[in-house]
């Protein structure tokens, strides 16, 4: 079974992203986002932590306290602190009682603003993955079963809010981080944004053209 179709044949070291990076406007945050990696290291008692890690594909913006789809329309709350917070952090929600998703906040300190991390193309841990998601993968056709979709991402990486919310992604040492392993993205393209009610008209999706493993709807609007 392959690895991934971006890095099969070799693995690529990966750098943490610095807090600048996200300490910016979202939507340019999320544009740049496209291509880096989200990485999980678990200390499982062997030698080497077990690494999970995949290709961010596909994420939407969300514009901080004056953008009605977004949590921090409702303020500075015990809730949405993070958001608020300092830039490259997570911010984890629980939906529709049963999915977490994972967001990044981005802006200076102070101004709320945040991506949300929509899909993945897995690179390692395929195995891993698969059992926290609780199904099997007969073949490369199954891998967006995996990581297509907030949901099923956050599942395969075994993201919750009692144990990732606030954790720096900046940071390896937090054990849920992103990276960059030089990859060059080809094509970007822009769709509204899917799975909300409020402001969903607006243009602030961004997803890796032709990637299968993006969710929902793929026609572009750019």
């Amino acid at each position: 079974m392959r690895k991934s179709s971006q890095t099969s044949g070799h693995i690529r070291q990966i750098r943490p992203l610095a807090r600048d990076f996200f300490s910016r406007d979202p939507r340019r945050v999320a544009r740049e986002l496209l291509g880096k990696v989200l990485v999980r290291d678990e200390d499982s008692g062997a030698i080497k932590p077990v690494r999970r890690s995949a290709r961010i594909v596909e994420v939407e913006a969300y514009l901080g306290a004056e953008d009605p789809a977004a949590h921090a329309a409702a303020g500075n709350t015990a809730r949405t602190a993070v958001l608020f917070g300092a830039a490259g952090h997570a911010y984890v929600y629980f939906i529709y009682g049963k999915h977490y998703c994972l967001n990044v906040s981005c802006e200076p300190e102070g101004r709320a603003g945040s991506v949300l991390i929509r899909a993945l193309e897995p690179i390692l841990g395929v195995e891993e993955m698969a059992q926290a998601r609780g199904i099997e993968i007969g073949g490369p056709k199954d891998l967006p079963k995996l990581t297509s979709g907030p949901g099923r991402l956050a599942q395969a990486f075994g993201i919750t809010r009692t144990r990732d919310n606030g954790c720096d992604l900046t940071s390896p040492a937090s054990g849920l981080w992103i990276g960059d392993d030089g990859y060059r993205i080809r094509s970007i393209r822009t769709t509204c944004r899917i799975g909300i009610t409020k402001a969903a008209e607006q243009p602030l999706r961004y997803i890796l053209a032709g990637n299968p493993f993006v969710s929902g709807r793929k026609i572009p609007l750019t």
